[in-house]
């Protein structure tokens, strides 16, 4: 039975699928502003569980189907500003200025949902982006591939390029972390992984 994928992200769709799992994707309904003076951990945690819900809720979920669903989000070198998708090529400008040759984090917030049981895992990463030019930024700006991405930046495309060390997981940092999430559904979902 495939597990239903509670996102489009064509991301997170190819670590699946990579992982040899069968997916159902289905779009969440889910507002995805922060609450005023929400922290960036509440944040990820609350939206994951509102996209499962809400992929749950959409169609009838029989009792053995699994809901998989995640957030991810970029935080400032501050450890307090969210670093949301750019609204335009200024604001992702100002927003790989502020990276540039800094350690900044990501969090990936992932829920997984079945009738019985519900899962919440927040998976932490640290990511130093090299030093960048004005001339980088804005030549990568101008490939467009900044503009739909958390941070201004996605670490498995043009922007590996941009991206000196990751402290953590890898595929957290694309949006899905692989390891923990394939731990879970094995340990407490018994989906297991390896011995199919």
């Amino acid at each position: 039975m495939p597990i239903i994928l509670a996102s489009t992200s064509p991301r997170r769709i190819e670590l699946m699928s990579n992982a040899g799992l069968k997916v159902e994707v289905r779009k969440p309904d889910a507002d995805e502003t922060p609450i005023r003076g929400e922290k960036p951990r509440a944040l990820v945690r609350r939206l994951c569980l509102a996209k499962a819900l809400s992929a749950a809720e959409n169609r009838a979920v029989s009792k053995s189907e699994i809901v998989v669903a995640a957030d991810t989000i970029v935080v400032a070198p501050n450890g307090r500003q969210i670093l949301g998708k750019p609204t335009s090529a200024r604001d992702a400008e100002k927003m790989l200025n502020a990276l540039s040759g800094r350690w900044h984090t990501v969090l990936t917030g992932y829920c997984i949902w079945r009738h019985d049981k519900k899962l919440v895992r927040v998976v932490t990463s640290k990511v130093k982006m090299r030093k960048l030019t004005k001339a980088q930024i804005r030549f990568y700006i101008g490939t467009g591939e900044p503009m739909d991405k958390a941070g201004s930046y996605a670490a498995q495309g043009l922007g590996m390029a941009l991206v000196e060390s990751i402290r953590g997981s890898y595929t957290n940092v694309v949006g899905l972390p692989m390891t923990q999430l394939l731990a879970d559904l094995e340990q407490r979902f018994d989906i297991p992984f390896f011995a199919r």
